[in-house]
């Protein structure tokens, strides 16, 4: 159980550097307000290389920060006992919430004067462009199995040896691939530890005017992540990516 405090400390610094960036971008009179989509994107894929950094740094080699990527790396078996990839899970989870915690606190005065609640709400969890659940869900299924798949191919040995430091980069480029292209639909969660532990944060932080968590919509990002990494465990075995 080595790696639990790792994949805690890994996830709170990909949260605190991804919801930073959207409530950079959404949050009135910040420096970066309105900075758009792209902004968005790439410092999420600057977040998730620094989460891995950080995950590895301190105890966790496989660095997961993603309920979804570890219950597929325990499918594909030689990685999780199925008790260890829980503890994973919530250490995961645990994370992200503190790294929500820690952005509300960064942007404090923001959110008082920022007017609409979905901003607010939008820094810490993800939600439709158009609200569809069969769409939604399978938007968020479709973007996590290709995540999963890409990573998987990323660290093929079919690909080549990576060198020691570069294969964070390479996801980092993995997620700001998913986010220019299939991100647009639900916001891409692609993570339920990255949607829910905030969500809950959400719901518990004392936020001027924060509105509602949406929980009617949370459950998407929660399971359609998991299906997907399940689907593409079963794609990867299949074509012999794995």
């Amino acid at each position: 159980m080595t790696n639990l405090f790792g994949e805690f400390f890994g996830t709170m610094v990909l949260i605190i550097f991804g919801g930073g960036v959207v409530a950079n971008v959404l949050l009135k009179d910040s420096k970066g307000n309105g900075g758009g989509w792209i902004v968005i994107t790439a410092g999420w894929a600057f977040a998730v290389s620094l989460g891995v950094f950080a995950a590895q740094a301190t105890g966790a080699p496989q660095a997961d920060l993603n309920p979804a990527v570890t219950f597929a790396k325990l499918l594909a078996g030689g990685v999780y006992a199925t008790d260890q990839a829980l503890f994973t899970m919530a250490a995961e989870m645990a994370g992200a919430f503190v790294g929500a915690v820690i952005v509300w606190l960064a942007y404090l005065p923001h959110w008082e004067i920022t007017d609409d609640p979905g901003l607010k709400l939008a820094v810490f969890s993800t939600g439709p462009a158009v609200r569809n659940t069969m769409a939604n869900f399978l938007c968020e299924v479709i973007a996590t199995a290709m995540l999963m798949l890409g990573i998987w191919v990323i660290f093929s040995k079919a690909t080549g040896s990576i060198p020691p430091g570069v294969g964070p980069y390479l996801v980092g480029i993995l997620i700001w691939a998913l986010g220019l292209s299939l991100g647009g639909p639900t916001g891409y969660a692609l993570n339920p530890a990255r949607d829910l532990g905030p969500r809950i944060a959400h719901a518990v932080l004392p936020i001027a005017g924060k509105g509602s968590s949406d929980w009617g919509y949370a459950w998407i990002p929660v399971v359609a992540p998991m299906v997907g990494g399940g689907i593409a465990y079963v794609i990867a075995k299949a074509s012999g990516i794995i």
